[in-house]
């Protein structure tokens, strides 16, 4: 909300509280803070603008005397005039009312936060799910977009389904994983989100159930919800999803089961073959499709997993999701999706009506990536560095929670689930992290109900970062549990 480029000069003759009010003064008359917007809190306000929390008090004061801003007993402060208002009063839309009515959910205020702070300098990302910027392949990549760049014709779209080039070397690359495929059943899309975005719109009907493990990564999102669907999440154990819980779940209104069998998110969960059949089967005589999410497939540290549930599909009833988001970066926005081609021909014309599809750039760097093998080296480093963290990783939680969790060793991705032995205030544990500059990721944002879990990332944070915050949330939590 604040431009952490902008603050109050200590060297103008204007009073800092001064510029700060005429700071906020232009937000408010360009239509940027509109009336029923939120401002920031005192602390929040000092803390970005690198102010005492009394010049922040006296530049609100003014602009309360001015009628431009006014104290809610509990909603905080809000815009309730502004310039032009005062002047000729004229009636600005009610933004707040369009936004709260808007179709599309919010986030979790949780997750809005988490967004907000992983940019801040300075703060211990304890939950991202990247890659280490350290580990990014920059040589390879700079090789490769040198090389993209020498043979560009032009930055056109792409046909709807996808770059040609991609979509073949896409097939071609999940053979290795028992997935036979054409390029006329790929899709490619601007990462995993939109896959799960195009598919709540595209084949599934509102008033819909869709079932998820529990927790799930997919609960931290509103995807399904804002059109109109239910998410109903089931048990796991140690092998996956519980198939007996599963089949007692599945009624009328049941249309998609979306799954994340390998190296799962959050609780790092590899589903066992067996399990896998289980799943397969019980849909499969129960007519109900499937979305398996695969993002963290290369993720394997000591052994590769099963092969993914596509590879046993032969009724084409599971769609089939991959990304490069997880392995190589975040910021290329380039995922796909394999399945029946009238599925994909559904989507790709919703695709088309949305976006007019991925970049043309990030796919012609990926495809190269691929054929050239780079990727594939790349990925062996990747995994090489990633033992390395999560065995790290692990010693740090042995010294530091031995006595206050319970946690297993993930066998690949970048997530350990650690479950505190005694419940504590999840969004306390949060909040004090936050003050302390270290970012959490609370398990109750990916779960149907509290609880007192964390997810714990080892694939981002610096090591040396990763210790001393490790070894400050268990103080926090040990500090919080003997309050309660």
């Amino acid at each position: 909300m604040l431009n952490d480029d902008w603050k109050p000069s200590e060297t103008s003759a204007i009073p800092l509280y001064k510029q700060i009010a005429q700071f906020i003064k232009e937000k408010i008359s360009s239509g940027e803070w509109t009336i029923g917007t939120k401002l920031p809190t005192q602390r929040e306000f000092a803390e970005i603008l690198e102010v005492n929390r009394s010049t922040v008090i006296t530049a609100l004061e003014d602009l309360k005397a001015e009628g431009l801003i006014e104290g809610k007993n509990s909603g905080g402060t809000v815009v309730v005039n502004n310039t032009w208002s005062l002047l000729n009063n004229s009636r600005t839309p009610k933004w707040e009312g369009y936004i709260e009515r808007g179709i599309y959910k919010p986030n979790l205020s949780t997750i809005q936060m988490i967004n907000k702070l992983e940019f801040k300098n300075g703060i211990i990302r304890l939950g991202t799910g990247e890659v280490s910027p350290s580990l990014y392949p920059k040589q390879a990549m700079k090789k490769i977009l040198h090389k993209v760049s020498n043979n560009l014709e032009s930055m056109g779209y792409e046909q709807p389904k996808g770059s040609i080039k991609l979509r073949g070397a896409i097939s071609e690359y999940v053979k290795k994983f028992g997935i036979k495929t054409s390029p006329e059943a790929v899709l490619i899309v601007s990462g995993s989100l939109q896959a799960l975005q195009l598919l709540s719109m595209g084949i599934l009907p509102k008033a819909s159930t869709i079932i998820t493990e529990k927790p799930s990564y997919l609960k931290s999102l509103h995807i399904f919800q804002s059109e109109g669907m239910k998410l109903k999440g089931i048990g796991m154990d140690e092998h996956g999803i519980n198939v007996n819980e599963l089949r007692n779940s599945i009624n009328k209104s049941t249309k998609l089961l979306y799954t994340i069998p390998t190296f799962h998110n959050p609780t790092g969960i590899l589903q066992t073959e067996e399990r896998r059949d289980e799943v397969l089967n019980l849909c499969r005589e129960k007519r109900l499709p499937i979305i398996e999410d695969d993002a963290y497939r290369e993720l394997w540290l000591e052994e590769k997993p099963p092969m993914p549930l596509k590879s046993k599909d032969k009724d084409g009833m599971v769609l089939y999701i991959g990304t490069v988001s997880k392995c190589l970066a975040a910021g290329m926005r380039i995922g796909w999706i394999v399945g029946p081609e009238a599925v994909i021909d559904r989507l790709a014309d919703i695709k088309m009506q949305a976006d007019y599809g991925s970049s043309s750039i990030s796919q012609a760097v990926l495809s190269e990536f691929i054929e050239s093998g780079l990727y594939e080296k790349y990925i062996e480093k990747l995994r090489n560095n990633l033992v390395v963290r999560r065995n790290i990783t692990i010693e740090i939680l042995e010294k530091y929670f031995k006595h206050i969790a319970q946690w297993n060793v993930p066998k690949g991705g970048f997530y350990i689930w650690l479950k505190l032995k005694k419940h504590i205030s999840i969004d306390l544990l949060f909040k004090m992290c936050c003050e302390e500059g270290i970012l959490i990721n609370p398990g109750s944002i990916y779960d149907f109900v509290k609880n007192s879990n964390i997810r714990i990332s080892y694939s981002y944070a610096d090591i040396k970062e990763l210790e001393s915050a490790l070894k400050r949330l268990s103080e926090i939590v040990i500090e919080i549990t003997a309050r309660t």
